[in-house]
């Protein structure tokens, strides 16, 4: 799903509207994702997935992102996860860029976008978690998404593919400025993308007010290299790439959201998140590397949390129990690293996760509204 609720919590900071930096509005997230969309494209069913052209930018919706989450080992076998997260983010209606472009001294100057770019990065071990954020306007030379051959950029932060059809082969690049950690990767994958939902329509409410379009690649092959606290290592993995581009997320009444991305031993794949508020909601499907796959409703899941994790005085559910009763499924999920919180700007829980039960297998998860 990859919702990532603080997006618009900081679009609220950064017009002076009830949001601090080091508290997320963790009591209600509809009341930020659940803004009105008017003056925004909005998502309908209607609307067919079309590449190449989706994996690049949709100025016209609100929030739009390129996720990139990935379950890797080093040379000696010790597990590492690695995320990497470009956010568009419209800061006006088009109709009110197009207004502002023409009043500007000329409407072809580079600065003169309603645009906003943010990226996040971080490398979770067993034993250490480190983060790291950039922020830029659009433009050509500070970030953006060009088109051929297809490249997503913040400063330095590059995934680069070889490319003008395909967001793969690619090269990712992020080094951080702190110089805890960077990693320069190679990702390549040969299956088919997944649509998630019905057909890239994904809805976000039990009524089904709320939808984004949403298509992921959960069958990525990455080799590279991770450099941590002063230490180079090479590794290789699997990762898993979603896109997500909406004008409005949640509704008033939801408070935030749990998501997992589980790879199992069978070589299929999960996506699951349940959005929790005045009713819960779940979307979950299982995909396989050929590109068919198959949704779940959502009276046949069951999502307990077994542990808690304190940080920060914030309580974080970093273990699960997750029945799926269409496929007879139990499986315990557990966090690799259960200090992997995100203390960015706005503050959220994301790390790799390990699966036992009637499959074993490894994935991410990302908790909000705690």
């Amino acid at each position: 799903m990859k919702i990532s609720y603080w997006i618009p919590s900081l679009i609220l900071t950064l017009t002076l509207v009830a949001c601090t930096p080091d508290k997320a509005p963790s009591s209600n997230m509809g009341q930020i994702l659940g803004q009105d969309q008017q003056g925004y494209a909005k998502v309908t069913p209607e609307r067919a997935l079309s590449f190449p052209g989706d994996h690049l930018a949709h100025p016209d919706y609100k929030i739009e992102w390129w996720y990139l989450t990935a379950n890797l080992k080093t040379d000696t076998g010790e597990p590492l996860g690695l995320q990497w997260t470009q956010f568009r983010i419209a800061m006006t209606p088009p109709t009110k860029a197009k207004e502002a472009a023409k009043e500007s001294l000329s409407a072809n100057n580079d600065w003169a976008s309603n645009q906003l770019y943010m990226a996040h990065a971080a490398v979770t071990t067993q034993k250490q978690h480190f983060t790291e954020e950039k922020w830029s306007r659009a433009h050509p030379k500070l970030s953006g998404i060009d088109s051929s051959p297809i490249a997503v950029y913040l400063d330095n932060w590059r995934w680069q593919s070889s490319s003008k059809e395909s967001l793969f082969p690619a090269t990712l690049n992020v080094d951080g400025a702190n110089q805890e950690f960077s990693y320069q990767l190679q990702l390549t994958t040969d299956a088919p993308y997944q649509r998630q939902g019905e057909n890239g329509y994904s809805i976000k409410s039990q009524d089904g007010q709320v939808a984004s379009y949403y298509y992921s690649q959960p069958f990525i092959a990455i080799t590279g290299k991770v450099n941590v606290d002063g230490k180079s290592v090479n590794v290789s993995g699997h990762g898993w790439l979603d896109r997500e581009w909406s004008s409005q997320f949640l509704k008033q009444d939801q408070q935030g959201w749990d998501w997992f991305a589980l790879r199992l031993d069978d070589m299929s794949t999960l996506m699951l998140f349940q959005l929790r508020g005045s009713q819960t909601f779940f979307s979950a499907r299982r995909m396989f590397k050929d590109g068919s796959g198959y949704n779940y409703n959502s009276n046949e899941i069951t999502l307990t949390p077994t542990q808690w994790h304190t940080l920060d005085d914030t309580r974080y559910p970093t273990s699960w129990q997750l029945e799926l009763a269409k496929d007879n499924i139990k499986l315990q999920l557990s966090a690799l690293n259960p200090k992997a919180k995100m203390s960015l700007t706005t503050q959220y829980w994301e790390g790799p996760i390990q699966v036992q039960g009637t499959y074993k297998g490894e994935g991410y998860m990302e908790l909000t509204g705690y």
